[in-house]
């Protein structure tokens, strides 16, 4: 039997990614979507997997189509409603449709046939209709004319994308031309499709939230769903929560409050309140969500105002309607915590006390996704040292897992140790740093270190498992990965995650050095081996450490997905939150913008650096590390840059990844050799 090795990235691309997950009514079974990845196909293909809770094993319930996910149950458990582009009976869908497939087996069923793609979907409960969303052109009525709209769209010659639109781009693509975001009604038996916003100014928000944007009440009447309420849809703009009554299309205004951001809506089981997430973004844009009770009619009340936590959905009622169940990060983890309101009544509920603060109900690494049905909990949570499993439990009892999907492959696999600790950083505050030890570490001896700098810059390095910047497989060539949760990071409060506004790289880079001299305080530490990395927020501080670090300190850098040019980063799809982060428009505070971004510190750049960025990347556009480099070799100083006309903010293709950590780890392996004894 072969001694287990360190991780390396054929074998990251051999794991089984697990998402979707979603219990069935009675809580006697899961389902779930699991992604399997060939490097030599350079693609990945998603089955569903059925997944029992108190006994039996796993069993494969779809294996025809390459993008089988979103799966749901119907309401009395027996079949179960996908998202997939397949080929049945001679037909190739053009665009996503909805499947549905018994849940004890048996073939999947092609169920709608709606030329533009269905987005993400709900069901009604009585089983026979499935409320959807899709991109129609607003003009159009009736599935027809859309159909016929898009035959012509996808014949055309023309590559030219004309918009007046001011949100016409997010993330990786353009939004389709002349598009929105509508709700509509399939009937399963006859496969008709009915436009509900068809005539209407609403639509659901650009930034495509899937099922999270809207939600179905229990008695199948009405459906809530948040919008943005703006002349103009605008990325960035706050939410607004509207109802929709199905019989008599009537929509009905339930809270528009300039001051709050709204999301996520979910109908109590009596169908009288809905949660939904609430942002008091009126007070700052970086505002943390707290939750809010609504009561159609009656008005709204935020909940926990001082509870100083950003609450994720999606959100869960207990079956009894007393209790609340979401997601909220707390310094470098995920937990699932729990709300008890203490009573069942359509009145609002009192303000939040300590006796009504929030508890957490799973507590360590990071619950990537959950779901309850009765009392039934099943969670899907990684760590530092596992991907995504799947547990499950009922009434209380100790959590089971369900799945052994990467077991026997990680069976082979050695990783290095992960350790949490804290030092003073920026403004004398306490700054959490995670530790990524390499395999076959020995602290008697010295070590090269790399830092590994979170983005966002509003979200955290925790006990997560990582699939694009893995730091055991940044770790596999000897160096102690150093992943710092600077000023701004997520999970520690909204004073420490507003802290950077108006002044971006300042506080930061006072927390990286501060890290920085906690590592070379330690015996194993090689100062002589030290490199910095870094992507998206975290490219654009390696960038600012490159113009403010004196040369020699860090050995080199990488920066991939960095923001270099704050003025030309405008064309970010996020443009109109740019300004916000800044504090300042570049039209009427020059100065203040370029004091924040780092091309404008270019005359000070010495340090060896390697440039990543994707020409799909419209989050950073691609011109911010052409720049860099270019200004790189303009200086005189060695550069290296590694582009990719086929990715967008990260590296997703099997065969690029396989490139990207070659060139990456080639890198710093080259910039910090072995010194001789």
């Amino acid at each position: 039997m072969r001694p287990p090795r360190p991780l390396d990235v054929d074998t990251l691309w051999q794991l089984e990614r697990v998402a979707g997950l979603a219990l069935a009514p009675d809580g006697e079974r899961a389902v779930c979507s699991v992604t399997r990845y060939s490097m030599a196909d350079n693609r990945g293909a998603s089955s569903l997997w059925l997944l029992p809770t108190q006994a039996g094993a796993p069993r494969r319930l779809t294996s025809g189509g390459d993008r089988d996910g979103q799966p749901a149950w119907s309401a009395d458990g027996r079949h179960i409603a996908f998202i997939a582009r397949r080929e049945q009976q001679g037909e190739r869908d053009a665009t996503p449709q909805l499947y549905v497939i018994p849940a004890d087996g048996g073939e999947a069923e092609r169920k709608s046939r709606y030329a533009p793609g269905v987005e993400a979907f709900r069901w009604l409960p009585d089983g026979r209709r499935i409320v959807f969303c899709a991109w129609v052109w607003p003009g159009l009525k009736g599935a027809a004319a859309q159909a016929r709209r898009h035959k012509a769209q996808a014949a055309r010659k023309e590559t030219g994308y004309a918009t007046g639109e001011a949100y016409y781009r997010h993330f990786d693509r353009n939004l389709p031309q002349g598009r929105v975001l509508h709700l509509l009604l399939l009937d399963l038996a006859s496969g008709r499709v009915t436009d509900l916003f068809e005539g209407r100014a609403a639509e659901l928000p650009r930034e495509g939230l899937g099922r999270d944007a809207f939600d179905v009440r229990p008695d199948g009447r009405r459906i809530a769903f948040v919008h943005d309420p703006a002349p103009q849809a605008m990325a960035g703009q706050r939410l607004a929560l509207s109802e929709i009554d199905l019989a008599s299309g009537r929509i009905r205004r339930l809270v528009d409050d300039p001051a709050w951001d709204f999301g996520h809506p979910c109908y109590s089981p009596d169908g009288r309140r809905l949660a939904a997430t609430a942002a008091p973004v009126g007070r700052a844009h970086t505002a943390l969500a707290q939750l809010a009770l609504v009561s159609p009619g009656r008005g709204w009340q935020a909940l926990g105002e001082g509870w100083d936590r950003d609450v994720l959905g999606p959100l869960r009622w207990s079956a009894q309607g007393t209790g609340l169940l979401f997601r909220a990060e707390q310094r470098g983890r995920c937990h699932l915590w729990r709300l008890d309101l203490g009573r069942d009544r359509p009145e609002m509920a009192p303000e939040l006390s300590p006796e009504l603060a929030p508890e957490i109900a799973h507590e360590g690494g990071w619950v990537q996704g959950f779901d309850l049905a009765g009392d039934t909990l099943a969670l899907a949570v990684d760590s530092a040292q596992h991907p995504v499993q799947v547990l499950a439990a009922r009434g209380g009892a100790a959590l089971r897992r369900l799945e052994n999907f990467n077991d026997r492959l990680l069976a082979g696999v050695r990783l290095g140790a992960v350790r949490e600790v804290e030092f003073e950083g920026a403004l004398g505050e306490a700054v959490q740093m995670w530790l990524t030890f390499p395999v076959g570490f020995d602290p008697r001896r010295r070590h090269p270190l790399m830092h590994v700098i979170h983005g966002g810059p509003h979200a955290a390095a925790g006990d997560t498992w990582g699939w694009r910047w893995n730091p055991h497989l940044l770790a596999s060539r000897g160096h102690v990965v150093a992943q710092v949760n600077y000023h701004g990071s997520s999970g520690f409060g909204h004073a420490f995650r507003h802290s950077l506004i108006g002044r971006q790289g300042q506080l930061e880079l006072q927390d990286i050095e501060a890290a920085t001299d906690w590592l070379l305080r330690q015996r194993w530490a090689d100062g002589r081996r030290l490199v910095a990395t870094g992507g998206s927020y975290g490219g654009f501080l390696v960038a600012w450490m490159n113009g403010h670090v004196p040369p020699g300190r860090y050995r080199a850098y990488v920066c991939h997905a960095g923001v270099f040019d704050r003025v030309a980063t405008f064309s970010a799809d996020s443009y109109p939150t740019r300004p916000l982060d800044l504090a300042a428009r570049y039209w009427e505070d020059l100065p203040r913008v370029l004091a924040q971004s780092p091309h404008a510190f270019a005359g000070a750049m010495r340090t060896p650096t390697l440039v990543i960025h994707g020409a799909q990347d419209f989050r950073v556009p691609d011109c911010n590390g052409l720049a860099y480099y270019n200004t790189l070799k303009a200086l005189g100083v060695e550069a290296r840059l590694l582009w990719f006309p086929d990715e967008n903010h990260w590296v997703l293709k099997p065969r690029n990844s396989r490139q990207w950590y070659g060139e990456f780890l080639d890198w710093v392996e080259q910039h910090t050799p072995e010194q001789p004894k």
